[in-house]
């Protein structure tokens, strides 16, 4: 491609940032990044926001490569024929590729009164709106969190921490993803913490009022407070942009995670749908998926046929407050083992990791193209997936 080639990324999250500082490694390639806030939000950390324990935002400039141009704004449409965007603002932004990176959010949840009453935290302005209502609330005013995967578990530990009266409605098993060991091991925190925490179908939960909780089984529970952690959705630009999605409205991908409409538009991060069979929503996909999904232009612009996507899981990670914390151990391919590591360790394991991922971006930012955790192999997990996929229904377009 003859001149300088123009890659639009929107989004300024964990993949999204990614990208925009691997595709600096070419001097004849402008980057811009689109996004609606100044700073990053470090989004695993917005339980600690809310509990008064940490900011949750870095300043662009410290995981930001100098090279990318920040653009303050949202992206109300893609054109993918004129490839263009069109910005909140009026205006609009031309591309020769683009990186589809807009992350996700809190899914609608279609029960009574929750959107009026219940207080989601998927984004730095939503935990905004629930700091003041919680410093408005006595200490032993009773405070539900519902949904029992991390999100809902640490932002219950982080308030029964500080003396908080909490209640867990889990409207399932308690942290889904962990082993049975595990799961043991966060109740038993949860229990020394003083968290009530309420398993089973019997506890999803069915109506929200000002002062209440309502579940599946006819119980009441008094609700000062009601935080919604249950569930994820996506933003459905793809969708009114007339581009392929999943069910959820993440974009359909191949595995070089490239659009299977456009070759131009590449996705990465908890929007993607590679192959129709998306990764779990996670820090820990988002960056290599941002890594690839760079690697991928970076490839269409040299001329090269990109690489397909590789995959590795470590587990999951969760804080039990600031003193306790669990390291879930996982197969590669994202199962769970037995061996997990908790308590104080635990803590310092997650705090470490926390503290990483920034690191991680800016040394990407400074030295792009070092990153390399999204060329380890991920095992066979994948693969026998997509192969069992293809012996129902072949996906077209999908790279070898």
């Amino acid at each position: 491609m003859a001149g300088n080639t123009d890659v639009v990324v929107i989004g300024g999250g964990y993949a999204g940032v990614m990208a925009a500082n691997r595709l600096t490694q070419r001097g004849d390639v402008n980057v811009t990044l689109i996004n609606p806030r100044p700073t990053f939000v470090h989004r695993i950390r917005l339980h600690q926001l809310v509990a008064g324990t940490d900011p949750a935002v870095v300043d662009f400039q410290e995981v930001l490569a100098k090279g990318v141009r920040l653009v303050v704004d949202s992206v109300t449409r893609i054109d993918a024929a004129g490839r263009g965007v069109e910005l909140a603002s009026g205006s609009a932004v031309g591309y020769d590729y683009l990186v589809y990176a807009v992350g996700s959010g809190s899914a609608d949840p279609r029960v009574l009164g929750a959107a009026e009453f219940a207080y989601p935290i998927a984004s730095l302005e939503e935990a905004q709106r629930l700091m003041p209502v919680l410093d408005a609330a006595t200490a032993s005013a009773s405070v539900t969190v519902v949904g029992g995967g991390p999100t809902g578990i640490e932002t219950a530990a982080e308030l029964a921490e500080q003396g908080r009266s909490v209640t867990l409605v889990c409207g399932g098993v308690l942290g889904p993803y962990l082993h049975a060991r595990g799961r043991r091991s966060v109740a038993k925190r949860l229990a020394v913490l003083g968290v009530r925490v309420l398993e089973g179908p019997d506890s999803k939960v069915t109506a929200v009022t000002r002062d209440a909780v309502r579940l599946a089984d006819g119980r009441e529970l008094p609700s000062a407070v009601t935080i919604w952690t249950a569930g994820f959705g996506v933003p459905d630009l793809a969708a009114r942009s007339g581009l392929s999605t999943d069910t959820l409205g993440r974009l359909l991908t191949d595995e070089t995670l490239t659009s299977v409409d456009d070759e131009r538009i590449v996705a990465a991060g908890d929007s993607a749908a590679p192959s129709g069979l998306p990764l779990r929503m996670s820090c820990q996909a988002a960056m290599p998926l941002g890594a690839r999904a760079a690697d991928t232009v970076l490839d269409r612009i040299a001329g090269k046929q990109p690489e397909p996507l590789n995959q590795l899981f470590a587990g999951q990670c969760i804080s039990l407050g600031r003193r306790a914390g669990i390291f879930q151990f996982a197969h590669r391919h994202d199962v769970a083992l037995w061996f997990h590591i908790d308590g104080r360790l635990g803590a310092k394991m997650k705090e470490t990791v926390c503290k990483g991922i920034p690191k991680s971006l800016a040394e990407e930012a400074h030295k792009p193209g070092g990153y390399k955790l999204h060329r380890v192999k991920g095992g066979p997990g994948r693969r026998k997936a997509l192969e069992a996929m293809d012996a129902e229904a072949p996906v077209a377009g999908r790279a070898a």
